[in-house]
């Protein structure tokens, strides 16, 4: 799909979301402004609410049931908006990879859903090097999970220059 049509159709979906988010953006092949685009990857943080269990005491947090209205309207490929990662099917036939994310790993996220597959790797190589390893969404140095707010603290972290989307090829 042509870069203009699929950032419109990624600019809706974000639209109907950003109400139920803390955060969200898009990310892929579209924030890299390749000029063909193959799928839509988005980057969200739901907003979330506290469960409890039994007796009252709090047992977890979950997204808001708003946010996973809205995801639940497109047809599901895989995946469920309370998990990491689901895919679905947009009504305009292209494909949404909805990546959800925390704050303390949305930087960590955003540099790799932003690809390149190339560059995603480069980036990987760099931190296993420097002995860190990534482990369910978050970059750990030994059993420590290291917090990586915005894509700049991993480039920090990992001693590399910071590199604009478009270029990271």
């Amino acid at each position: 799909m042509e870069l203009s049509h699929a950032r419109f159709i990624a600019e809706g979906v974000v639209s109907k979301l950003t109400t139920f988010c803390d955060r969200i953006q898009i990310a892929g092949s579209i924030r890299r402004q390749k000029p063909e685009v193959r799928d839509i990857e988005v980057l969200a943080i739901p907003k979330r609410k506290i469960i409890r269990d039994l007796f009252d005491n709090p047992a977890g947090e979950v997204a808001i049931p708003e946010f996973c209205d809205v995801v639940n309207q497109w047809k599901k490929v895989k995946g469920d908006p309370q998990e990491k990662y689901t895919q679905r099917e947009l009504p305009e036939g292209i494909k949404l990879d909805l990546f959800i994310a925390t704050k303390e790993n949305w930087g960590y996220l955003l540099v790799i859903r932003t690809g390149s597959v190339e560059f995603s790797r480069s980036v990987a190589s760099r931190w296993t090097k420097l002995g860190y390893r990534g482990v369910n969404g978050m970059l750990h140095k030994g059993e420590r999970a290291i917090n990586i707010y915005n894509e700049r603290d991993l480039f920090n972290l990992l001693q590399m220059p910071w590199v604009e989307p478009k270029d990271r090829i």
